[in-house]
Protein backbone atom coordinates (compact mmCIF):
# COMPACT_ATOMS: atom_id res chain seq x y z
CA UNK A 1 0.00 0.00 0.00
CA UNK A 2 1.40 3.35 -1.06
CA UNK A 3 2.11 5.78 1.76
CA UNK A 4 0.08 8.99 1.81
CA UNK A 5 2.14 12.15 1.68
CA UNK A 6 0.86 14.52 4.36
CA UNK A 7 1.90 18.18 4.43
CA UNK A 8 4.16 19.18 7.29
CA UNK A 9 2.03 22.24 8.06
CA UNK A 10 -1.61 23.18 7.58
CA UNK A 11 -2.13 25.49 4.62
CA UNK A 12 -5.51 27.26 4.88
CA UNK A 13 -5.36 28.31 1.23
CA UNK A 14 -6.03 24.70 0.24
CA UNK A 15 -9.45 24.88 1.88
CA UNK A 16 -10.64 28.42 2.59
CA UNK A 17 -11.13 29.62 -0.99
CA UNK A 18 -12.95 26.44 -1.96
CA UNK A 19 -15.24 26.50 1.07
CA UNK A 20 -16.04 30.21 0.69
CA UNK A 21 -16.85 29.71 -3.01
CA UNK A 22 -19.23 26.91 -2.02
CA UNK A 23 -20.97 29.18 0.50
CA UNK A 24 -21.19 32.05 -1.96
CA UNK A 25 -22.32 30.04 -5.00
CA UNK A 26 -24.82 28.09 -2.90
CA UNK A 27 -26.57 31.27 -1.79
CA UNK A 28 -25.95 30.55 1.89
CA UNK A 29 -25.50 34.26 2.65
CA UNK A 30 -28.89 35.30 1.26
CA UNK A 31 -31.73 35.91 3.73
CA UNK A 32 -34.27 33.10 3.79
CA UNK A 33 -37.84 33.61 4.97
CA UNK A 34 -39.44 30.31 5.96
CA UNK A 35 -42.78 31.94 6.66
CA UNK A 36 -42.39 31.62 10.41
CA UNK A 37 -42.86 35.35 10.93
CA UNK A 38 -39.53 35.79 12.68
CA UNK A 39 -38.14 39.32 12.64
CA UNK A 40 -35.30 39.83 10.15
CA UNK A 41 -31.82 40.63 11.41
CA UNK A 42 -29.96 43.08 9.16
CA UNK A 43 -26.58 44.80 9.34
CA UNK A 44 -25.42 47.34 6.77
CA UNK A 45 -21.64 47.11 6.84
CA UNK A 46 -19.95 50.40 7.82
CA UNK A 47 -18.56 50.94 4.32
CA UNK A 48 -14.75 51.12 4.23
CA UNK A 49 -13.29 54.01 2.26
CA UNK A 50 -11.78 53.30 -1.14
CA UNK A 51 -8.81 55.47 -0.16
CA UNK A 52 -6.96 52.31 0.78
CA UNK A 53 -7.36 48.72 1.87
CA UNK A 54 -8.64 47.07 5.06
CA UNK A 55 -6.51 47.25 8.19
CA UNK A 56 -6.60 45.40 11.53
CA UNK A 57 -9.43 47.59 12.83
CA UNK A 58 -11.61 46.64 9.88
CA UNK A 59 -10.75 42.99 10.43
CA UNK A 60 -11.86 43.13 14.08
CA UNK A 61 -15.01 45.14 13.40
CA UNK A 62 -16.14 42.95 10.52
CA UNK A 63 -15.38 39.76 12.44
CA UNK A 64 -17.66 40.91 15.26
CA UNK A 65 -20.42 41.69 12.77
CA UNK A 66 -19.97 38.29 11.16
CA UNK A 67 -20.33 36.59 14.56
CA UNK A 68 -23.71 38.29 15.07
CA UNK A 69 -24.84 37.56 11.51
CA UNK A 70 -23.96 33.88 11.70
CA UNK A 71 -25.49 33.53 15.18
CA UNK A 72 -28.89 34.86 14.14
CA UNK A 73 -28.75 32.97 10.86
CA UNK A 74 -28.30 29.74 12.81
CA UNK A 75 -31.16 30.79 15.10
CA UNK A 76 -33.41 30.74 12.05
CA UNK A 77 -34.10 34.43 11.56
CA UNK A 78 -34.00 35.89 8.02
CA UNK A 79 -30.51 37.38 8.18
CA UNK A 80 -28.84 39.87 5.85
CA UNK A 81 -25.42 41.50 5.91
CA UNK A 82 -25.20 44.20 3.23
CA UNK A 83 -21.66 44.88 1.96
CA UNK A 84 -20.46 48.10 0.37
CA UNK A 85 -17.74 50.73 0.06
CA UNK A 86 -17.59 54.50 0.54
CA UNK A 87 -16.27 56.97 -2.04
CA UNK A 88 -14.77 59.09 0.82
CA UNK A 89 -14.93 62.32 -1.18
CA UNK A 90 -12.02 64.65 -0.48
CA UNK A 91 -9.92 61.89 1.08
CA UNK A 92 -9.97 59.93 -2.19
CA UNK A 93 -9.21 63.11 -4.12
CA UNK A 94 -6.11 63.57 -1.97
CA UNK A 95 -4.96 60.02 -2.74
CA UNK A 96 -5.26 60.71 -6.47
CA UNK A 97 -3.48 64.06 -6.16
CA UNK A 98 -0.56 62.44 -4.30
CA UNK A 99 -0.19 59.93 -7.12
CA UNK A 100 -0.25 62.73 -9.67
CA UNK A 101 2.34 64.66 -7.67
CA UNK A 102 4.72 61.71 -7.96
CA UNK A 103 4.46 62.19 -11.74
CA UNK A 104 4.98 65.95 -11.47
CA UNK A 105 1.33 66.70 -12.26
CA UNK A 106 -1.58 68.51 -10.63
CA UNK A 107 -5.29 67.91 -11.06
CA UNK A 108 -5.60 71.12 -13.08
CA UNK A 109 -3.12 69.70 -15.60
CA UNK A 110 -5.52 66.85 -16.34
CA UNK A 111 -8.82 68.69 -16.41
CA UNK A 112 -12.07 67.55 -14.83
CA UNK A 113 -12.84 64.50 -16.98
CA UNK A 114 -9.35 63.00 -16.91
CA UNK A 115 -9.06 63.61 -13.18
CA UNK A 116 -12.35 61.80 -12.60
CA UNK A 117 -11.05 58.90 -14.69
CA UNK A 118 -8.01 58.64 -12.42
CA UNK A 119 -10.28 58.79 -9.37
CA UNK A 120 -12.42 55.91 -10.64
CA UNK A 121 -9.25 53.89 -11.28
CA UNK A 122 -8.27 54.29 -7.62
CA UNK A 123 -11.79 53.33 -6.56
CA UNK A 124 -11.81 50.19 -8.73
CA UNK A 125 -8.32 49.17 -7.60
CA UNK A 126 -9.05 49.42 -3.89
CA UNK A 127 -12.59 48.05 -4.19
CA UNK A 128 -11.24 44.84 -5.72
CA UNK A 129 -8.71 44.43 -2.91
CA UNK A 130 -11.26 45.22 -0.18
CA UNK A 131 -13.70 42.65 -1.58
CA UNK A 132 -11.01 39.97 -1.67
CA UNK A 133 -9.97 40.82 1.89
CA UNK A 134 -13.54 40.46 3.17
CA UNK A 135 -13.83 37.11 1.42
CA UNK A 136 -10.51 36.00 2.93
CA UNK A 137 -11.76 36.59 6.47
CA UNK A 138 -14.94 34.66 5.63
CA UNK A 139 -17.39 37.58 5.80
CA UNK A 140 -20.83 36.10 5.11
CA UNK A 141 -22.16 39.10 3.16
CA UNK A 142 -24.88 38.87 0.53
CA UNK A 143 -22.74 40.04 -2.37
CA UNK A 144 -25.74 40.28 -4.69
CA UNK A 145 -26.76 43.38 -2.70
CA UNK A 146 -23.38 45.11 -2.64
CA UNK A 147 -23.53 48.90 -2.82
CA UNK A 148 -21.19 51.84 -3.46
CA UNK A 149 -22.09 55.21 -1.96
CA UNK A 150 -22.10 56.85 -5.40
CA UNK A 151 -24.45 54.29 -6.93
CA UNK A 152 -27.41 56.05 -8.52
CA UNK A 153 -29.93 54.71 -6.01
CA UNK A 154 -27.81 55.75 -3.03
CA UNK A 155 -27.22 59.23 -4.44
CA UNK A 156 -30.94 59.68 -5.13
CA UNK A 157 -31.76 58.65 -1.55
CA UNK A 158 -29.30 61.17 -0.10
CA UNK A 159 -30.68 64.00 -2.25
CA UNK A 160 -34.24 63.10 -1.29
CA UNK A 161 -33.38 63.16 2.42
CA UNK A 162 -31.71 66.57 2.14
CA UNK A 163 -34.68 68.01 0.25
CA UNK A 164 -37.09 66.57 2.82
CA UNK A 165 -35.08 67.98 5.73
CA UNK A 166 -34.97 71.39 4.02
CA UNK A 167 -38.72 71.38 3.39
CA UNK A 168 -39.28 70.63 7.08
CA UNK A 169 -36.99 73.53 8.08
CA UNK A 170 -34.63 71.11 9.80
CA UNK A 171 -31.58 72.25 7.82
CA UNK A 172 -30.65 75.61 6.38
CA UNK A 173 -27.92 77.38 4.48
CA UNK A 174 -26.32 80.26 6.31
CA UNK A 175 -23.11 82.04 7.19
CA UNK A 176 -21.01 80.43 9.91
CA UNK A 177 -17.42 79.47 10.69
CA UNK A 178 -16.11 76.48 8.76
CA UNK A 179 -12.86 74.56 8.39
CA UNK A 180 -11.47 75.75 5.05
CA UNK A 181 -8.79 73.96 3.05
CA UNK A 182 -6.93 76.44 0.82
CA UNK A 183 -5.44 73.56 -1.18
CA UNK A 184 -8.70 71.75 -1.96
CA UNK A 185 -10.69 74.97 -2.13
CA UNK A 186 -13.53 73.56 -0.07
CA UNK A 187 -14.92 73.28 3.44
CA UNK A 188 -13.87 70.31 5.56
CA UNK A 189 -15.74 68.36 8.21
CA UNK A 190 -14.35 68.49 11.75
CA UNK A 191 -13.17 64.86 11.54
CA UNK A 192 -11.07 65.73 8.47
CA UNK A 193 -9.06 68.33 10.42
CA UNK A 194 -5.88 67.53 12.33
CA UNK A 195 -5.15 69.95 15.18
CA UNK A 196 -1.61 70.68 16.30
CA UNK A 197 -0.34 72.44 19.41
CA UNK A 198 2.10 75.32 18.97
CA UNK A 199 4.00 77.46 21.44
CA UNK A 200 2.58 80.97 21.50
CA UNK A 201 2.88 84.19 23.44
CA UNK A 202 0.64 86.08 25.84
CA UNK A 203 0.50 89.77 25.00
CA UNK A 204 -0.47 92.54 27.38
CA UNK A 205 -2.12 95.63 25.94
CA UNK A 206 -2.33 98.73 28.11
CA UNK A 207 -5.24 101.12 27.62
CA UNK A 208 -4.83 104.55 29.18
CA UNK A 209 -7.85 105.78 31.11
CA UNK A 210 -9.42 108.96 29.73
CA UNK A 211 -8.86 110.91 32.95
CA UNK A 212 -5.18 110.00 33.01
CA UNK A 213 -5.49 108.30 36.38
CA UNK A 214 -4.04 105.02 35.23
CA UNK A 215 -4.39 102.29 32.70
CA UNK A 216 -6.34 99.12 32.01
CA UNK A 217 -4.33 96.03 31.04
CA UNK A 218 -5.80 93.33 28.83
CA UNK A 219 -3.90 90.09 28.13
CA UNK A 220 -4.48 88.23 24.87
CA UNK A 221 -2.95 85.54 22.67
CA UNK A 222 -4.32 87.32 19.58
CA UNK A 223 -2.94 90.89 19.53
CA UNK A 224 -4.10 91.34 15.95
CA UNK A 225 -7.65 91.65 17.27
CA UNK A 226 -6.82 94.75 19.33
CA UNK A 227 -8.00 97.01 16.54
CA UNK A 228 -11.51 95.74 17.12
CA UNK A 229 -11.49 96.59 20.83
CA UNK A 230 -13.89 99.33 21.88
Amino acid sequence: MKAIELPKAYDPKDFEDRIYAMWKDGGYFKPKDDGSGKDPFVIVIPPPNVTGVLHMGHGLNNSLQDVLIRYWRMKGRPTLWVPGTDHAGIATQNVVERRLKEKGLERHDLGREKFLEETWKVKDEHHTIITKQLEKIGASCDWSRERFTMDEGCSDAVREVFVTLYERDLIYKGEYLVNWCPSCGTALADDEVDHSEKQGGLWEIHYQLSDGSGRLTVATTRPETMFGDT
